[in-house]
């Protein structure tokens, strides 16, 4: 946003300033080379209610009968979420809900990409690197006759799982990835919304819309940043009403749009309540002088587009044009490319009602908060970049690089999760930065910084 007359600019800056520091946030920040985000009003909630809703709701009305979960998954030990009953058996990633014939069915829940064990404690909210999409499916001749045998020996729970057996069905020989660890989450929206009646919502086996080839690599961003945020998704379009875009995970099973509507009345509490979470503290000690001289070297270079921590926290909510930020161009020009998902979505039963949510594409991407950055490796928002080090150093960024999935380990020095640079990329296990959407070039602020001042802001953000 840019204002000729400078006296306008600094009283509009000056009243936006006092109303956002009751917030806590200030916006829109100085950096010329952005596009504030102007906020939308976000319903309230009830912050226990909505963590409720999110680890034992029924946001999906279809899933696998509880028994079958037991039988292909047994008793789940741990039971990180403290939960009682039946539902103690069943993993974090999933919830044990009643059908609307009366089976209990174990549902897949917001944490198989929002959740996290990290060092034996499940963290909620922070995004889940180690999904692999980039398996392709194959057709599993005793899934077949599982579903065969659940048809016949238990009908009542084969009709509460047919839903999610459909969606999958149809959808998953279409998320393969390039490699492990990225997320499918706007290929999986693409696919669902495709076979989705706009208004009503409800399904159907022929795509209504033309679907894109490319398969775009996301990292999943921590859920704690969206208080500070204006707009969702790393483009920033998502504006409006945030619990709509928070419950599109509903599309894999949702009848229709009067089921859907029930389903929102429930966002504004989860939207409380992911509004409540706080970032893990780093665990190790931190440098005190290091990382003050970091605070300096981060305000002075950093805080335009990052906003300020500590005392004064400000978050400037700006989108950066991409000829500024330089990061892979390939998911927002896909909004370009492919303006029926955008259209279907403006024009659908989300984009209507008392609280509208609205998709406005942006050639670019919105510079994110970056509290709890030290727990949230690999960067960038492809999850190209393994290391905060490598993040602001863009010489030490591999082009072939691979993960220990199995056995994971961090790296507390450089920060992001240790990983061996490769000859090539010849494998799903390694990442690829030559494949389009991969790409770890961008976002090379950090190179003017001497090596010193590099390692100072990395022990700074070791604090945020």
């Amino acid at each position: 946003m840019k204002f000729r007359n400078q006296r306008l600019w600094m009283v509009l800056v000056t009243l936006v300033a006092l109303v956002s520091i009751a917030a806590n946030v200030v916006g829109p920040g100085p950096f010329n080379g952005g596009t504030y985000i102007e906020p939308s009003i976000q319903r309230d909630g009830d912050v226990q209610k909505g963590y409720d809703y999110l680890v034992n709701g029924d946001y999906l009305k279809s899933g696998l009968g509880y028994k079958y979960y037991l039988l292909l998954n047994g008793k789940d030990k741990q039971n990180y979420l403290g939960r009682q009953g039946k539902a103690a058996n069943v993993g974090y990633t999933f919830n044990l809900v009643r059908s609307s014939n009366n089976q209990d069915i174990v549902v897949p829940n917001c944490l198989q990409c929002h959740g996290k064990v990290f060092d034996g404690k499940l963290v909620v909210g922070l995004g889940n690197t180690f999904l692999d999409f980039s398996k392709a499916p194959k057709k599993d001749a005793r899934a077949i006759i599982g579903r065969r045998l659940m048809q016949l020996v238990t009908p009542g729970q084969y009709q509460a799982s047919k839903t999610l057996i459909r969606s999958f069905s149809t959808i998953a020989p279409y998320l393969q990835t390039e490699t492990r660890g990225v997320n499918a989450a706007d290929r999986l929206a693409i696919l669902l919304v495709a076979h989705r009646d706009p208004v009503t919502l409800q399904w159907s086996d022929k795509a209504l819309l033309d679907i894109p080839s490319e398969v775009i690599p996301t990292d999943v961003p921590a859920w704690w940043l969206l208080k500070k945020k204006n707009a969702m998704f790393y483009n920033g379009f998502g504006r409006g009403d945030f619990g709509k875009f928070l419950m599109l995970s509903n599309l894999l099973t949702v009848k229709d749009s009067t089921e859907a509507a029930e389903t929102f009345t429930h966002f504004g509490d989860v939207l409380a309540f992911l509004r409540s979470i706080e970032p893990p503290r780093y665990p190790l000690p931190v440098d005190q002088q290091l990382s003050a001289k970091g605070r300096g070297v981060f305000d002075n270079n950093c805080s335009k587009c990052h906003g300020t921590y500590g005392d004064l926290v400000t978050y400037p909510n700006l989108l950066i044009p991409a000829n500024v930020i330089k990061t892979d161009s390939l998911l927002f020009k896909a909004n370009f490319q492919n303006p029926q998902f955008i259209e279907w979505f403006n024009k659908s039963w989300y984009a209507n009602g008392k609280y509208p949510a609205r998709l406005q594409p942006f050639n670019g991407y919105i510079a994110p908060p970056l509290d709890g950055i030290w727990i949230t490796a690999p960067y960038l928002h492809n999850g190209s970049v393994p290391t905060l080090e490598s993040l602001l150093n863009s010489r030490e960024r591999p082009r072939y690089w691979q993960r220990d999935f199995e056995h994971p380990v961090y790296d507390y020095k450089r920060v992001g999760w240790e990983y061996a640079v490769q000859n090539n990329g010849n494998d799903r296990k390694i990442y690829n930065t030559d494949k389009p959407g991969y790409s770890n070039a961008g976002h090379t602020f950090g190179d003017r910084l001497s090596a010193a001042d590099r390692q100072a802001v990395i022990e700074y953000l070791k604090t945020l």
